[in-house]
Protein backbone atom coordinates (compact mmCIF):
# COMPACT_ATOMS: atom_id res chain seq x y z
CA UNK A 1 0.00 0.00 0.00
CA UNK A 2 1.65 3.27 -1.24
CA UNK A 3 1.67 5.81 1.46
CA UNK A 4 0.03 9.29 1.28
CA UNK A 5 2.33 11.90 0.43
CA UNK A 6 3.60 14.05 2.77
CA UNK A 7 2.56 11.41 5.79
CA UNK A 8 2.28 12.67 8.89
CA UNK A 9 5.87 12.33 11.12
CA UNK A 10 5.75 11.79 14.85
CA UNK A 11 9.49 12.84 15.33
CA UNK A 12 9.94 16.00 17.54
CA UNK A 13 6.61 16.74 18.11
CA UNK A 14 4.39 18.23 21.10
CA UNK A 15 0.77 16.25 21.16
CA UNK A 16 -2.58 17.05 22.42
CA UNK A 17 -3.58 13.32 23.83
CA UNK A 18 -6.61 11.62 23.65
CA UNK A 19 -9.27 13.04 25.99
CA UNK A 20 -12.19 10.84 26.78
CA UNK A 21 -15.13 14.05 25.94
CA UNK A 22 -12.32 16.82 25.57
CA UNK A 23 -10.60 16.02 22.73
CA UNK A 24 -13.32 17.25 20.13
CA UNK A 25 -13.13 19.75 17.43
CA UNK A 26 -12.97 22.88 19.62
CA UNK A 27 -10.19 21.93 21.63
CA UNK A 28 -8.01 20.00 18.96
CA UNK A 29 -7.98 23.47 16.78
CA UNK A 30 -7.52 25.72 20.34
CA UNK A 31 -4.52 23.56 20.55
CA UNK A 32 -3.11 23.50 17.26
CA UNK A 33 -3.49 27.52 17.48
CA UNK A 34 -1.16 27.36 20.59
CA UNK A 35 1.53 25.90 19.17
CA UNK A 36 0.77 21.85 19.32
CA UNK A 37 2.08 19.83 16.34
CA UNK A 38 -0.36 17.32 16.48
CA UNK A 39 -3.99 16.60 18.01
CA UNK A 40 -5.27 13.50 18.92
CA UNK A 41 -8.86 12.98 19.16
CA UNK A 42 -11.07 11.53 21.88
CA UNK A 43 -11.46 7.48 21.65
CA UNK A 44 -13.87 6.49 19.26
CA UNK A 45 -15.18 3.17 19.21
CA UNK A 46 -15.61 1.16 16.21
CA UNK A 47 -18.88 0.15 15.67
CA UNK A 48 -20.09 3.71 16.72
CA UNK A 49 -18.21 5.00 13.38
CA UNK A 50 -19.57 2.26 11.06
CA UNK A 51 -23.38 3.11 12.09
CA UNK A 52 -22.47 6.57 11.07
CA UNK A 53 -23.39 8.77 8.18
CA UNK A 54 -20.80 11.23 6.98
CA UNK A 55 -21.93 14.57 5.89
CA UNK A 56 -20.36 18.35 4.36
CA UNK A 57 -21.59 20.28 6.63
CA UNK A 58 -21.50 23.20 3.91
CA UNK A 59 -22.66 25.78 6.57
CA UNK A 60 -19.68 25.15 9.23
CA UNK A 61 -17.05 24.05 6.61
CA UNK A 62 -16.80 20.48 7.91
CA UNK A 63 -16.85 16.85 7.23
CA UNK A 64 -19.34 15.19 10.16
CA UNK A 65 -20.55 11.61 10.95
CA UNK A 66 -23.48 11.57 12.10
CA UNK A 67 -24.50 8.89 14.61
CA UNK A 68 -27.98 7.52 12.54
CA UNK A 69 -30.04 6.37 15.58
CA UNK A 70 -30.22 9.87 17.14
CA UNK A 71 -28.45 12.46 14.82
CA UNK A 72 -25.33 13.27 17.17
CA UNK A 73 -22.01 14.26 16.07
CA UNK A 74 -19.97 11.27 15.93
CA UNK A 75 -16.98 12.88 15.14
CA UNK A 76 -16.28 16.28 13.45
CA UNK A 77 -13.26 17.74 11.59
CA UNK A 78 -12.59 20.38 8.75
CA UNK A 79 -9.39 21.32 7.03
CA UNK A 80 -7.88 23.40 9.18
CA UNK A 81 -6.62 20.10 10.96
CA UNK A 82 -6.83 17.40 8.48
CA UNK A 83 -3.28 17.38 7.99
CA UNK A 84 -2.47 17.22 11.58
CA UNK A 85 -5.53 15.04 13.29
CA UNK A 86 -5.59 11.58 14.17
CA UNK A 87 -8.28 9.53 15.05
CA UNK A 88 -7.79 7.44 17.95
CA UNK A 89 -9.76 3.81 17.58
CA UNK A 90 -11.20 1.47 20.42
CA UNK A 91 -11.47 -1.70 18.52
CA UNK A 92 -11.05 -5.65 19.53
CA UNK A 93 -11.41 -6.89 15.66
CA UNK A 94 -8.89 -5.81 13.12
CA UNK A 95 -11.63 -6.17 10.45
CA UNK A 96 -13.87 -4.14 11.85
CA UNK A 97 -11.29 -1.78 12.60
CA UNK A 98 -9.90 -1.63 8.92
CA UNK A 99 -13.78 -1.01 7.70
CA UNK A 100 -13.47 1.78 10.25
CA UNK A 101 -10.20 3.43 9.17
CA UNK A 102 -11.20 3.39 5.56
CA UNK A 103 -14.17 5.06 5.86
CA UNK A 104 -12.25 8.29 7.62
CA UNK A 105 -8.95 7.55 6.05
CA UNK A 106 -8.68 10.86 3.67
CA UNK A 107 -10.30 12.79 6.38
CA UNK A 108 -7.49 12.29 8.95
CA UNK A 109 -3.81 12.33 9.31
CA UNK A 110 -3.33 9.14 10.84
CA UNK A 111 -5.10 6.09 13.01
CA UNK A 112 -4.31 5.04 16.47
CA UNK A 113 -5.60 1.87 18.04
CA UNK A 114 -6.58 2.80 21.81
CA UNK A 115 -4.18 -0.43 23.65
CA UNK A 116 -4.16 1.62 27.52
CA UNK A 117 -7.74 2.39 28.40
CA UNK A 118 -7.92 0.95 31.88
CA UNK A 119 -11.79 1.74 31.92
CA UNK A 120 -14.09 -1.09 32.47
CA UNK A 121 -16.14 -0.90 29.19
CA UNK A 122 -12.89 -1.23 27.49
CA UNK A 123 -11.56 -3.85 29.15
CA UNK A 124 -15.20 -5.81 29.14
CA UNK A 125 -15.22 -5.47 25.21
CA UNK A 126 -11.63 -6.58 24.60
CA UNK A 127 -10.69 -3.03 23.88
CA UNK A 128 -7.90 -1.29 25.44
CA UNK A 129 -5.61 -2.22 28.16
CA UNK A 130 -7.28 -5.66 27.77
CA UNK A 131 -5.47 -5.69 24.31
CA UNK A 132 -2.13 -5.80 26.00
CA UNK A 133 -2.78 -9.11 27.41
CA UNK A 134 -4.26 -10.43 23.90
CA UNK A 135 -0.73 -10.05 21.90
CA UNK A 136 -1.45 -11.71 19.07
CA UNK A 137 -4.75 -9.83 18.23
CA UNK A 138 -2.90 -6.82 18.92
CA UNK A 139 -0.57 -7.33 16.52
CA UNK A 140 -3.23 -8.53 13.96
CA UNK A 141 -5.16 -5.48 14.16
CA UNK A 142 -2.09 -2.93 13.42
CA UNK A 143 -0.76 -5.89 10.71
CA UNK A 144 -3.81 -5.28 8.68
CA UNK A 145 -4.03 -1.64 9.43
CA UNK A 146 -0.50 -0.65 8.24
CA UNK A 147 -0.95 -2.91 4.91
CA UNK A 148 -3.93 -1.75 4.08
CA UNK A 149 -3.86 2.31 4.93
CA UNK A 150 -2.80 5.28 2.99
CA UNK A 151 -2.02 6.90 6.44
CA UNK A 152 0.07 6.46 9.12
CA UNK A 153 -0.96 4.10 12.11
CA UNK A 154 0.05 4.06 15.32
CA UNK A 155 -0.56 2.76 18.86
CA UNK A 156 -0.97 3.92 22.45
CA UNK A 157 -0.13 1.64 25.58
CA UNK A 158 0.45 1.36 29.12
CA UNK A 159 3.33 -0.37 30.71
CA UNK A 160 3.72 -3.31 32.77
CA UNK A 161 4.98 -4.02 36.28
CA UNK A 162 7.84 -5.54 34.47
CA UNK A 163 10.22 -3.87 32.52
CA UNK A 164 11.33 -6.98 30.33
CA UNK A 165 7.55 -7.98 29.45
CA UNK A 166 7.19 -4.52 28.85
CA UNK A 167 10.39 -4.11 26.15
CA UNK A 168 8.68 -7.61 24.24
CA UNK A 169 5.46 -6.03 24.19
CA UNK A 170 6.69 -2.89 22.23
CA UNK A 171 9.42 -4.62 19.88
CA UNK A 172 6.29 -7.49 18.90
CA UNK A 173 4.04 -4.38 18.53
CA UNK A 174 6.93 -2.16 16.35
CA UNK A 175 7.48 -5.61 14.34
CA UNK A 176 3.64 -4.62 12.89
CA UNK A 177 5.11 -1.61 10.88
CA UNK A 178 3.25 0.83 12.85
CA UNK A 179 5.08 4.40 12.51
CA UNK A 180 5.32 5.45 16.24
CA UNK A 181 3.93 4.16 19.68
CA UNK A 182 2.58 6.12 22.58
CA UNK A 183 3.31 4.88 25.82
CA UNK A 184 1.45 6.34 29.35
CA UNK A 185 4.06 5.24 32.03
CA UNK A 186 1.58 3.90 34.10
CA UNK A 187 0.66 -0.05 34.73
CA UNK A 188 -3.47 -0.74 33.99
CA UNK A 189 -3.68 -0.63 37.85
CA UNK A 190 -1.98 2.79 38.56
CA UNK A 191 -3.39 6.06 38.58
CA UNK A 192 -3.24 9.95 38.44
CA UNK A 193 -1.63 9.82 41.53
CA UNK A 194 0.96 7.12 40.69
CA UNK A 195 4.02 8.33 39.75
CA UNK A 196 4.54 7.96 36.13
CA UNK A 197 7.11 5.66 35.25
CA UNK A 198 9.56 7.95 33.03
CA UNK A 199 12.93 4.97 33.38
CA UNK A 200 10.48 2.63 31.74
CA UNK A 201 9.88 4.99 28.75
CA UNK A 202 13.37 5.46 28.19
CA UNK A 203 14.13 2.07 27.69
CA UNK A 204 11.67 1.75 26.03
CA UNK A 205 13.06 4.46 23.61
CA UNK A 206 16.48 2.96 23.56
CA UNK A 207 14.83 -0.65 22.25
CA UNK A 208 13.10 0.76 19.38
CA UNK A 209 13.38 2.23 15.86
CA UNK A 210 10.63 4.08 15.55
CA UNK A 211 9.42 6.94 17.04
CA UNK A 212 8.35 6.63 20.99
CA UNK A 213 5.64 9.43 22.54
CA UNK A 214 5.80 9.83 26.17
CA UNK A 215 2.92 10.64 28.01
CA UNK A 216 1.69 10.25 31.51
CA UNK A 217 3.43 13.22 32.49
CA UNK A 218 1.06 16.14 33.57
CA UNK A 219 2.08 16.07 37.38
CA UNK A 220 5.59 17.08 36.34
CA UNK A 221 4.14 19.79 33.63
CA UNK A 222 3.26 23.25 34.77
CA UNK A 223 4.46 25.18 31.72
CA UNK A 224 5.69 24.53 28.07
CA UNK A 225 9.64 24.52 29.32
CA UNK A 226 8.39 21.35 31.55
CA UNK A 227 7.37 19.44 28.71
CA UNK A 228 10.63 19.71 27.09
CA UNK A 229 12.67 18.73 30.68
CA UNK A 230 9.47 15.47 30.57
CA UNK A 231 10.68 14.36 26.81
CA UNK A 232 14.18 14.28 27.83
CA UNK A 233 13.93 12.64 31.17
CA UNK A 234 12.13 10.28 28.92
CA UNK A 235 14.33 9.93 26.56
CA UNK A 236 11.51 9.93 24.05
CA UNK A 237 10.73 11.10 20.36
CA UNK A 238 7.97 13.61 21.19
CA UNK A 239 5.48 14.70 24.50
CA UNK A 240 1.95 13.61 24.29
CA UNK A 241 -0.12 15.90 27.01
CA UNK A 242 -3.26 15.37 28.25
CA UNK A 243 -4.12 16.52 32.11
CA UNK A 244 -1.95 19.86 31.35
CA UNK A 245 -4.09 20.65 28.53
CA UNK A 246 -6.94 19.71 29.77
CA UNK A 247 -6.74 22.62 32.47
CA UNK A 248 -5.07 25.46 30.18
CA UNK A 249 -4.63 24.46 26.93
CA UNK A 250 -2.10 27.18 26.63
CA UNK A 251 0.34 24.62 27.68
CA UNK A 252 1.29 24.43 23.91
CA UNK A 253 2.34 28.23 24.28
CA UNK A 254 6.23 28.42 23.61
CA UNK A 255 6.05 32.07 25.07
CA UNK A 256 4.36 31.68 28.07
CA UNK A 257 0.77 30.40 29.44
CA UNK A 258 -2.58 32.75 28.89
CA UNK A 259 -4.61 34.06 31.49
CA UNK A 260 -7.39 31.23 31.99
CA UNK A 261 -10.35 33.66 31.61
CA UNK A 262 -8.20 34.40 27.41
CA UNK A 263 -8.08 30.04 27.23
CA UNK A 264 -11.64 29.72 27.88
CA UNK A 265 -13.01 33.22 25.85
CA UNK A 266 -10.76 31.53 22.86
CA UNK A 267 -12.42 27.95 23.32
CA UNK A 268 -15.93 29.06 23.74
CA UNK A 269 -15.87 31.77 20.36
CA UNK A 270 -14.61 27.94 18.24
CA UNK A 271 -16.97 25.96 19.94
CA UNK A 272 -19.53 28.72 18.71
CA UNK A 273 -18.26 28.59 15.49
CA UNK A 274 -18.40 24.60 14.98
CA UNK A 275 -21.63 24.60 16.81
CA UNK A 276 -20.02 22.33 19.23
CA UNK A 277 -22.97 20.50 21.60
CA UNK A 278 -23.34 22.47 24.75
CA UNK A 279 -23.02 19.51 26.93
CA UNK A 280 -19.63 18.79 25.75
CA UNK A 281 -18.59 22.23 25.68
CA UNK A 282 -19.67 22.58 29.69
CA UNK A 283 -17.83 19.59 30.78
CA UNK A 284 -14.60 21.36 28.75
CA UNK A 285 -14.91 24.92 30.52
CA UNK A 286 -15.71 22.79 33.98
CA UNK A 287 -12.22 21.03 33.52
CA UNK A 288 -10.77 24.21 33.02
CA UNK A 289 -12.49 26.04 36.01
CA UNK A 290 -12.04 23.35 38.71
CA UNK A 291 -12.56 25.02 41.80
CA UNK A 292 -13.76 27.96 39.98
CA UNK A 293 -16.94 26.63 39.98
CA UNK A 294 -17.34 27.39 43.94
CA UNK A 295 -17.57 31.41 42.59
CA UNK A 296 -20.51 33.25 42.18
CA UNK A 297 -20.15 32.96 38.32
CA UNK A 298 -19.29 29.27 38.70
CA UNK A 299 -22.18 28.60 40.32
CA UNK A 300 -24.26 30.27 37.40
CA UNK A 301 -22.73 28.63 34.88
CA UNK A 302 -23.18 25.53 36.48
CA UNK A 303 -26.23 26.24 35.85
CA UNK A 304 -26.39 26.30 31.81
CA UNK A 305 -28.27 24.33 29.57
CA UNK A 306 -27.69 26.05 25.87
CA UNK A 307 -24.37 27.14 24.70
CA UNK A 308 -25.79 30.76 24.08
CA UNK A 309 -26.07 30.71 28.36
CA UNK A 310 -22.65 29.04 28.68
CA UNK A 311 -21.51 32.08 26.16
CA UNK A 312 -23.45 34.81 27.84
CA UNK A 313 -21.26 34.31 30.62
CA UNK A 314 -18.20 35.34 29.18
CA UNK A 315 -19.96 38.57 27.00
CA UNK A 316 -19.84 36.01 23.85
CA UNK A 317 -24.37 35.36 24.43
CA UNK A 318 -24.83 37.62 21.51
CA UNK A 319 -22.48 36.26 19.31
CA UNK A 320 -23.85 32.92 19.61
CA UNK A 321 -27.07 33.61 18.74
CA UNK A 322 -26.19 35.43 15.52
CA UNK A 323 -24.00 32.90 14.32
CA UNK A 324 -26.33 30.09 15.30
CA UNK A 325 -28.82 31.88 13.33
CA UNK A 326 -26.48 32.54 10.50
CA UNK A 327 -26.01 28.41 10.48
CA UNK A 328 -29.40 28.19 10.23
CA UNK A 329 -29.66 30.70 7.12
CA UNK A 330 -27.24 28.96 5.22
CA UNK A 331 -29.11 25.47 5.50
CA UNK A 332 -27.09 23.78 8.41
CA UNK A 333 -29.05 20.39 10.50
CA UNK A 334 -28.88 21.30 14.35
CA UNK A 335 -29.90 18.98 16.72
CA UNK A 336 -33.31 20.49 16.63
CA UNK A 337 -33.80 19.75 12.63
CA UNK A 338 -32.97 16.25 13.23
CA UNK A 339 -35.64 13.89 12.43
CA UNK A 340 -36.27 9.68 12.07
CA UNK A 341 -36.76 10.55 7.98
CA UNK A 342 -32.60 11.58 8.03
CA UNK A 343 -32.02 7.95 9.49
CA UNK A 344 -33.97 5.37 7.03
CA UNK A 345 -37.55 4.55 6.13
CA UNK A 346 -40.04 6.41 8.12
CA UNK A 347 -43.10 4.90 9.75
CA UNK A 348 -45.73 6.26 7.09
CA UNK A 349 -48.54 5.69 9.34
CA UNK A 350 -47.40 7.56 12.14
CA UNK A 351 -46.34 9.96 10.11
CA UNK A 352 -50.11 10.45 7.94
CA UNK A 353 -51.39 9.84 11.43
CA UNK A 354 -49.08 12.89 12.89
CA UNK A 355 -48.97 15.34 9.92
CA UNK A 356 -52.05 15.15 8.53
CA UNK A 357 -54.36 15.24 11.86
CA UNK A 358 -56.08 18.99 11.68
CA UNK A 359 -56.43 19.10 15.50
CA UNK A 360 -53.45 18.90 16.99
CA UNK A 361 -51.89 22.73 17.78
CA UNK A 362 -48.30 22.32 16.60
CA UNK A 363 -45.78 24.72 17.50
CA UNK A 364 -41.92 24.33 16.94
CA UNK A 365 -40.78 24.57 20.93
CA UNK A 366 -37.85 23.01 22.78
CA UNK A 367 -38.00 22.09 26.63
CA UNK A 368 -34.97 23.21 28.17
CA UNK A 369 -35.01 22.34 31.70
CA UNK A 370 -32.40 25.05 33.06
CA UNK A 371 -35.58 28.20 32.10
CA UNK A 372 -37.70 26.39 34.70
CA UNK A 373 -36.35 26.52 37.43
CA UNK A 374 -38.69 24.66 40.17
CA UNK A 375 -41.22 21.71 39.58
CA UNK A 376 -44.37 24.21 39.93
CA UNK A 377 -42.52 26.12 36.97
CA UNK A 378 -41.90 22.70 34.54
CA UNK A 379 -45.16 23.06 31.39
CA UNK A 380 -46.80 19.83 32.85
CA UNK A 381 -47.29 20.88 36.67
CA UNK A 382 -48.52 24.23 34.72
CA UNK A 383 -50.58 22.19 33.13
CA UNK A 384 -51.93 20.67 36.01
CA UNK A 385 -52.32 23.75 38.48
CA UNK A 386 -54.52 24.77 35.21
CA UNK A 387 -56.84 21.54 35.23
CA UNK A 388 -57.54 21.99 38.76
CA UNK A 389 -58.27 25.98 38.78
CA UNK A 390 -60.55 24.84 35.85
CA UNK A 391 -62.32 21.57 36.90
CA UNK A 392 -60.83 20.12 34.01
CA UNK A 393 -59.02 16.33 33.64
CA UNK A 394 -55.51 16.20 33.89
CA UNK A 395 -54.05 15.89 30.04
CA UNK A 396 -53.17 12.16 28.75
CA UNK A 397 -50.08 11.80 26.78
CA UNK A 398 -49.17 9.76 23.88
CA UNK A 399 -45.33 9.03 22.81
CA UNK A 400 -44.12 8.39 19.33
CA UNK A 401 -40.74 7.07 18.72
CA UNK A 402 -38.67 6.57 15.80
CA UNK A 403 -35.27 5.56 15.25
CA UNK A 404 -34.82 6.71 19.36
CA UNK A 405 -36.25 9.84 18.87
CA UNK A 406 -39.51 10.95 20.88
CA UNK A 407 -42.20 13.34 20.41
CA UNK A 408 -45.14 13.39 22.26
CA UNK A 409 -48.99 14.70 22.05
CA UNK A 410 -50.53 15.89 24.66
CA UNK A 411 -54.46 15.74 25.06
CA UNK A 412 -56.63 18.43 27.20
CA UNK A 413 -60.46 18.97 27.16
CA UNK A 414 -60.47 17.21 23.85
CA UNK A 415 -57.89 19.31 22.06
CA UNK A 416 -53.93 17.92 20.99
CA UNK A 417 -50.96 19.89 21.37
CA UNK A 418 -47.43 19.48 20.19
CA UNK A 419 -43.96 20.68 19.84
CA UNK A 420 -42.82 19.94 16.41
CA UNK A 421 -39.45 18.70 17.63
CA UNK A 422 -37.81 15.21 18.53
CA UNK A 423 -36.21 14.70 21.74
CA UNK A 424 -34.11 11.86 22.60
CA UNK A 425 -36.23 10.67 25.90
CA UNK A 426 -39.49 10.27 27.04
CA UNK A 427 -39.43 12.79 29.57
CA UNK A 428 -38.57 16.00 27.62
CA UNK A 429 -40.73 15.19 24.78
CA UNK A 430 -43.61 15.24 26.99
CA UNK A 431 -42.65 18.60 28.37
CA UNK A 432 -42.08 19.48 25.09
CA UNK A 433 -45.67 19.19 24.42
CA UNK A 434 -47.13 20.63 27.54
CA UNK A 435 -45.15 23.39 26.35
CA UNK A 436 -47.37 23.76 23.17
CA UNK A 437 -50.54 23.58 24.97
CA UNK A 438 -49.33 26.26 27.79
CA UNK A 439 -48.45 28.20 24.37
CA UNK A 440 -52.01 27.81 23.45
CA UNK A 441 -53.70 28.23 26.56
CA UNK A 442 -51.49 31.96 27.47
CA UNK A 443 -49.85 30.65 30.33
CA UNK A 444 -46.61 30.79 28.77
CA UNK A 445 -45.99 33.83 26.45
CA UNK A 446 -44.42 33.03 23.33
CA UNK A 447 -42.02 36.17 23.25
CA UNK A 448 -40.40 34.35 26.32
CA UNK A 449 -39.61 31.40 24.58
CA UNK A 450 -37.82 33.12 22.24
CA UNK A 451 -35.95 35.09 24.59
CA UNK A 452 -35.22 32.35 26.37
CA UNK A 453 -33.94 30.25 23.31
CA UNK A 454 -36.17 27.58 23.80
CA UNK A 455 -37.96 29.22 20.20
CA UNK A 456 -35.60 29.74 17.39
CA UNK A 457 -37.52 32.09 15.08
Amino acid sequence: MTKRTGCLKYDNKIILAPMVRVGTLPMRLLALHYGADIVYTEELIDWKLIKSTRRTNEALGTIDYIDQSDGTVVFRTCSLEKDRVVVQLGTCDSQRALKVAKIIENDVAGIDINMGCPKEFSLKGGMGAALLTQRENAKAILSTLVKNLTIPVTCKIRVFENLEDTIQLVKDLASTGIAAIAVHGRTKAERPQHLNRNSTIAAIAKHLDIPVIANGGSREIDKYKDILKFREDCGASSVMVARAAEGNCSIFCRTGMKDLECVITEYLKLAIDYDNSPSNTKYCVQNMLKELQETPRGKKFLECQTLEQICSIWNLGEYCRMKQLEFQANGMLGRREVCPDMFGTPNKRMKIDYDEQPNIYKIKCAFIRVNFQTDPDLPKSKIIAYCGRNQLKAPSYRIINEHKLFRAVATLDGKCYSSTYWEKNKRFAEQGAALACCVALGLIDKQTLIDNGSILE
